[in-house]
């Protein structure tokens, strides 16, 4: 399956135990997940910002995030689609990228769900589609 997860959902799996942590352990190990400079730049900028990840720490974040997911370059959408307009990149990239969900917290995207044919769900609804794609 190929999968965009949002900052929130990669900011909460990077720094923080539980339900995003575990989603993401199973995105690396059986699905495809994408980023842009954008999104990996406001990831590793509330890392840093928010929760104090030091230099190298962030560091080895960047190197995990390169190693691992499928760099998109995304076109910015024709018209805007999300009422935050800063998550239409979000959106950009899970259509550049033919993704078959979009993981976030964010209601502003949530609402949106789903949008030109992408699930946009939380991580606790992302392990039905999960079990589906693993059958």
């Amino acid at each position: 399956m190929r999968v965009v997860l949002d900052a929130n959902v990669l900011v909460a799996a990077l720094a923080t135990r539980g339900a995003c942590a575990e989603l993401f352990a199973r995105v690396l190990a059986v699905h495809e997940y994408a980023l842009d400079d954008s999104l990996q730049g406001e990831v590793v900028r509330v890392l840093r910002e928010k929760f104090k990840v030091p230099q190298a720490r962030l560091a080895d974040v960047l190197a995990l995030l390169e190693g691992t997911a499928a760099r998109v370059s995304a076109p910015a959408l024709d018209e805007p689609a999300c009422r935050d307009r800063d998550d239409d990149r979000v959106l950009a990239l899970a259509l550049a990228f033919s993704a078959d969900v979009l993981v976030s917290g964010d209601d502003d995207l949530l609402v949106l769900n789903p949008w030109r044919g992408i699930p946009i769900v939380r991580p606790r609804d992302f392990w039905p589609l999960d079990r589906i794609a693993s059958a």
